[in-house]
């Protein structure tokens, strides 16, 4: 008789095979493909009488378990099996686990075991399926990216996810419908008022097909063209249609800065009317006459949430951000110098300014608004809007008028005050080969700066808001906890050397003390570099 455990194991394995050849019906006949998983099943059957572990299963014994529920740590051991936890346990407690014959164990004394982490706002989904490993993700411990952010998303989203499980990546990808990429489908180039209501209409037939699909809800960038030209009605309209559909709401909001007061309530309004949960994107203040007044905005979103809204946020953890030089201009007119001279003034000095990225002169990349100023001989509001000038007409003339920036305008204290609210989880917004730091180092940057060096945050605390919270602000059920039954997306650093290397000038560095990064069980980083595996998977809401 063939041992239970094994058919149960050779069940699994069959039915890990079946997937992805079910996607090859119309190329093998259903004969082969029968033929095929009975020799995996049959495969499976070696030892048979014998204890049979199976490979996918292993141990990591003796971490500092720190499980994503906000929880205290414990000194214990997790099994993994078919790419799942199968139990974790204390090591001082009766059900403690020890090896069976054969199982792979690895040695995670001093260090600590944590879920992946969850990226709720991430770019790295920008150029994925051309770089499927992921390293930026995967080295600073992130197995989950929320892609669909600041109101633009793959479209239709179906065709993206078909292409994701046709060839996955190292991570697993849920994503959101963009307002801005509905939008654009619907209005083409004549985005620059508000839409109809046939328009909205339109947007909202969209929007259920695209909820159909699979995507988690709707995400605005109201700072953004086209967004920011619709009015508070079309975007809770379009909200509505989400909650209608099970969905939630993310928001790059109207303003981050000189209306950052207007634009919370907006949100809190648009949840209101909605009936949703709604979360707000990279949660900053990013204007010196606003540093100091986290509490304040928080004890306003406080009194929302007293009042039955489900309010959340994410927050990055560097005091730069990183967009386009236009989106300091909420009026849209890029020969304004009054509102170019308050930018500089108020929101990024000139050495605060880092072109990221410039197409018509690559040269300028990495250099400073205030250098530049200085090599061209002009002040920095000209040389601002000259950049400006340039780039549209790199544009207009169908050559590379692409831009972006890297600017500071955010202060440590305000950063930490956001990142402590309890209904704040850490993301990085970042990509895979941006000119922004946090696309490589953001997870690690809180572990090592926030939590060990600063003391803003505790541990576990941490960990909860990289996991467990971070799933739950965007509805991702079931991941962000280590327990039996959920899938083993699993990171192993060491708290006492865990860190950021990235920089401004080398924003590609991988972090330190990221040790190991598992994957539905499969190792996807180790010893400094990814191991080429791509077990990610595509979640749907």
């Amino acid at each position: 008789m063939v041992d239970e455990s094994v058919e149960s194991r050779a069940a699994s394995l069959a039915g890990k095979l079946a997937h992805p050849l079910q996607r090859c019906r119309g190329r093998i006949s259903q004969r082969v493909l029968t033929a095929l998983l009975a020799a995996a099943w049959l495969s499976s059957l070696s030892g048979c009488g014998d204890t049979v572990t199976p490979a996918e299963s292993f141990l990591i014994q003796g971490a500092t378990i720190v499980d994503g529920t906000g929880s205290p740590g414990f000194v214990g051991s997790l099994r993994v099996a078919d790419g799942a936890i199968a139990a974790v346990a204390a090591d001082d407690g009766d059900d403690a686990l020890t090896p069976t014959d054969g199982e792979p164990v690895h040695d995670a004394a001093g260090l600590v075991l944590a879920p992946g982490f969850i990226d709720t706002h991430s770019h790295h989904d920008g150029g994925l399926l051309g770089e499927l490993t992921a390293l930026a993700a995967v080295s600073q411990g992130i197995t989950t990216i929320v892609a669909g952010q600041d109101g633009g998303s793959r479209y239709p989203i179906a065709d993206f996810f078909a292409e994701l499980e046709a060839t996955p990546a190292a991570v697993n990808v849920a994503s959101y419908a963009g307002h801005g990429t509905l939008r654009r489908q619907v209005m083409g180039d004549d985005f620059r008022r508000e839409a109809t209501d046939e328009e909205v209409a339109a947007m909202q037939a969209l929007l259920e097909a695209e909820l159909a699909a699979g995507v988690l809800g709707l995400s605005t960038g109201l700072e953004y063209d086209p967004g920011i030209y619709s009015s508070t009605d079309e975007v809770v309209a379009l909200a509505m249609t989400a909650a209608a559909g099970g969905g939630r709401y993310i928001s790059h909001m109207r303003s981050e800065d000189r209306a950052l007061h207007a634009a919370i309530e907006e949100t809190i309004e648009i949840a209101e009317r909605a009936r949703l949960p709604v979360q707000i994107s990279h949660f900053k203040l990013a204007a010196r006459g606003l540093w100091g007044q986290a509490g304040e905005i928080l004890a306003r979103l406080d009194e929302a949430r007293a009042a039955g809204l489900d309010i959340t946020a994410d927050v990055y953890p560097y005091e730069y951000w990183q967009s386009t030089m236009t989106v300091l201009f909420p009026d849209r007119d890029f020969t304004d110098r009054e509102a170019a001279r308050y930018a500089l003034e108020e929101l990024v000095a000139p050495e605060g300014m880092i072109i990221g990225r410039f197409g018509p002169d690559p040269t300028l990349e990495g250099m400073t608004l205030a250098e530049i100023s200085a090599a061209r001989g002009t002040d920095p509001v000209t040389t601002y809007l000259d950049l400006i000038a340039e780039s549209e007409a790199a544009e207009a003339a169908g050559e590379d008028g692409g831009e972006s920036i890297v600017a500071r305008s955010m202060n440590f204290d305000d950063i930490a005050t956001l990142m402590a609210w309890p209904h704040t989880n850490v993301s990085s917004d970042g990509g895979l080969r941006g000119a922004h730091p946090r696309g490589f180092g953001a997870y690690p940057r809180v572990l090592g700066r926030y939590v060990r060096e600063e003391g803003r945050l505790g541990l576990e605390e941490a960990v909860h808001k990289m996991t467990g919270l971070a799933a739950a602000n965007v509805g991702l059920a079931g991941l962000g906890v280590l327990r039996a039954g959920a899938p083993a997306d699993l990171v192993l650093f060491d708290p006492a050397t865990v860190i950021d290397r990235s920089t401004t000038s080398e924003p590609h560095l991988t972090a330190t003390g990221i040790e190991r990064v598992w994957v539905a069980g499969t190792v996807v980083y180790a010893d400094g570099g990814v191991t080429g595996a791509l077990p990610g998977r595509v979640l749907r809401r």
